[in-house]
Formats: structure tokens, sequence, C-alpha cells
């Protein structure tokens, strides 16, 4: 293993540039919805180009289908993480160098000692994500990188292999270097794609016949437990969740089949939206055993 690894000296070395400034790189990212006219990616101009932080993340990079570029780890953990790097495909190359350096390149303290360069691949079809989930989240304007990452999460954790997410246009990246992290490389491993026109795209699938199922506060939504057997049922089920504070559109909730509430004591406002999620899919995995008789949903592959 240390054979194949290259030790990087300079900060300025041609090999590490797209490590360079990590920290504020995603301020000039096009799939930040704040970013403004004119930008790129990594300021680089390579928008395939995104970061995976962590062993963690790199263990679900490795699983995935997203083609590794290179792997940048301090000297001090290569040790520590001799087994994971050793599953690096032998054309990545390992770049190396002491944690203070690693931190003047990357522009932030790599307290994990490990980043990673990875390429996308072409985007999937939402709409087809859709009519072939068992469940697919539905992210109207969710511009929170830790929302973000904590939904994929919990879509993997509880759905399992069978699962998706679909997200507005203006919802943040979930490729992000922190909305990774915070998945645990779970983004990696749930396929999502980019529902556009949005609300007209969900009354499509509504009317194909998938439930969507429109979270909500509002005095006209039902309480979770509600929700009808035969949609709990469906051999497709779409959940939607809207920004903390807007909420969802009227343009998504009228593209909906129903509202649902998640039932709270009154004197807090909400909950937060990645808890929300976890709520409603393990309430609604339960829901469909106890109607349907069927097994627990598949865990992702491991491999």
């Amino acid at each position: 293993m240390i054979d194949r690894i290259t030790m990087i000296h300079d900060p300025e070395d041609e090999r590490i540039r797209i490590y360079l400034n990590q920290r504020d790189a995603w301020l000039k990212a096009a799939h930040n919805p704040e970013a403004g006219e004119g930008a790129t990616s990594t300021g680089l101009d390579d928008p395939g180009l995104f970061m995976t932080e962590g062993a963690l993340v790199l263990d679900q990079h490795l699983r995935s289908g997203y083609p590794l570029s290179s792997v940048l780890v301090a000297q001090e953990r290569v040790e520590a993480l001799g087994d994971l790097l050793a599953r690096v495909p032998e054309d990545v190359p390992i770049y190396s160098a002491p944690r203070e350096l690693l931190s003047s390149i990357t522009g932030f303290a790599m307290h994990r000692g490990l980043l990673a360069a990875g390429r996308r691949v072409p985007d999937r079809d939402p709409m087809e994500l859709a009519r072939t989930s068992r469940t697919s989240v539905i992210l109207e304007d969710i511009a929170n990188h830790d929302n973000v990452g904590s939904i994929f999460r919990s879509t993997a954790a509880i759905c399992g292999s069978d699962s998706s997410v679909l997200i507005s246009p203006r919802s943040c990246d979930p490729l992000y270097r922190k909305a990774l992290r915070v998945s645990i490389g779970c983004a990696l491993r749930v396929p999502f794609g980019t529902l556009d026109p949005f609300a007209e795209s969900l009354g499509v699938l509504r009317d194909e016949g998938i439930p969507i199922l429109a979270m909500t506060p509002a005095d006209d939504a039902i309480d979770l437990e509600q929700i009808p057997n035969d949609v709990v049922g469906s051999a497709r089920i779409g959940v939607l969740l809207g920004a903390e504070g807007p909420g969802l559109t009227k343009e998504a909730m009228d593209s909906s089949t129903i509202r649902v509430r998640i039932p709270i004591v009154d004197w807090v406002d909400s909950l937060n939206i990645g808890v929300a999620c976890g709520v409603v899919l393990h309430d609604i995995e339960r829901r469909r055993r106890s109607v349907s008789g069927a097994e627990p949903t598949s865990p992702i592959p491991h491999e």
C-alpha cells in the first residue's frame, strides 16, 4: 500500500489542484441555489467533480457506481485507513501529505484526514425513478445541505434499495461535500433525479396512480395514522417534503394526492425536516407490512 502512495510537499502541486480551497468552493457552485449566474462547480471549471470526505463516505463511494478520480489522505492516517485504501482501484492515484499541509490545501481543518474526488454519472430520469421505486422522497426547494443529507440517510436506512429521491431545480446538490458527509455516503447509493417542471411532473405521477403524500401542518391535512390502507398498500408512493419555514408551495400541494401531517404537541412549531422524513417513512413501511403482509424492504446491497 505504501508503494502506491504519492507524497505531496507543495500545496501548489498541480496534481492536487482540484482539492484547493474546498471550504469556499460550494459558494461558486452551479448547484447552489444562491450562487447566481456564471457559477462553476469548483472554481476550476469542472462541474463533473464532487468531493467525498471521511472513511465512511469513501467506503460508500467505492461501493457505488460513481467513478473515483483520486484520493488525498493525511500522512498520519495512512496506516489506520490501510484496508480502505487497498480497495481503491489501481489506476486511481492516492496522494498524501502531513495534516497541516492538507489544511492549507483544502482551506479547512481536515479532522477526518481523508478527501476523495469523484466524477458524476449521467443524470437519472426522475419520472422513471418514480415509476420504478417503491418509495420516492420528493423535495421541493430544500436548500439546507444538512437536511438533504439527513433525508438521504433516512431513505436508505428505512426504504433500502427500492427507493429514490426526486428534487426540485432549486434544491441543493445531494453530492455537495457536506450533504454527502451528513448522508454518510447514502446520496451515492440512493438514486436521485431533478423534476423539472416540478409541480407539473408531480401532477403527471399522481394522475398515473402514484399517491403523492404532501407533508404539511395545514389544518386540512389528515394525521399520519389516518392515511387510508389502499394508499399505504400502493405499489409506488411519493412522499413530498417542503423547505422548513415556507413549506410546500400551493402548486406542489395542488399536485399531490393527499395532505398529511405528523401530530405533535401544540407548543412546538414543527419537526426538523430530516426527522419528519424518518418518522413518515418508518410509519409507512410499518403499515405497508401490516396491510400487505410483505417482507421488510431489502437493504441496499453491500457491494
